[in-house]
């Protein structure tokens, strides 16, 4: 999943919402080094990234598009699924996206949630993460999920940083072509993560 559906599994629990996202930046499993609160937060997008990845419906959808987007399916249906959670965000939670959105990243801005000073080690989130969600809250990112043109963008400019030649800037006309069958993925995922995964 990409940035909303991981703020969405958080139990909308703020300080784990940062850390969940901080996920992609942290690599290996040295957790002892981490705060309680931001290794829950890794472990717990490690554990969303792999029951996504290993749902029967995401796995079926992956191989029905790998063929056309080539080595980045898997790529394309996260931010596929981001879109459509955006688009029907009020089914899945009472709180307007827009509130939801605005409610974490004011949490963001609170300089002492960015530093954690107990042991373990004194810990503070490291500037380019932060720079990363300036970036989203600025751009309005995931607010701009909700449409195909924000769908588009991000296809776009994700496919310009990934290192190999790929067609991710096409995954939108993909989307357009499969999209009963990546509506069912989603609507199957979300039943079963739900109940998976604690949420408020």
């Amino acid at each position: 999943m990409n940035y909303l559906g991981h703020l969405y599994f958080s139990d909308d629990q703020h300080a784990l919402m940062l850390a969940n996202l901080y996920g992609d930046f942290f690599k290996g499993g040295k957790f002892n080094t981490l705060p309680s609160i931001v290794r829950d937060g890794v472990i717990l997008h490690r554990e969303i990234d792999d029951y996504f990845d290993h749902h029967p419906a995401i796995k079926a959808l992956r191989k029905s598009l790998s063929k056309h987007l080539p080595k980045i399916a898997g790529i394309a249906i996260d931010l596929f699924i981001d879109h459509l959670l955006a688009q029907h965000w009020s089914k899945y939670c009472s709180q307007e996206l827009d509130y939801f959105l605005h409610d974490f990243f004011r949490f963001t801005h609170i300089e002492s949630n960015l530093h954690f000073l107990t042991t373990p080690p004194k810990f503070i989130y490291p500037k380019e993460f932060i720079l990363l969600i300036r970036l989203i809250e600025d751009k309005d990112w995931i607010l701009r999920y909700r449409n195909l043109e924000g769908l588009d963008m991000a296809c776009y400019g994700l496919s310009k940083r990934i290192s190999f030649s790929n067609n991710l800037q096409k995954a939108p006309i993909v989307y357009y072509d499969f999209k009963q069958e990546v509506f069912a993925a989603f609507e199957a995922f979300m039943e079963d993560a739900r109940r998976h995964f604690p949420h408020s």
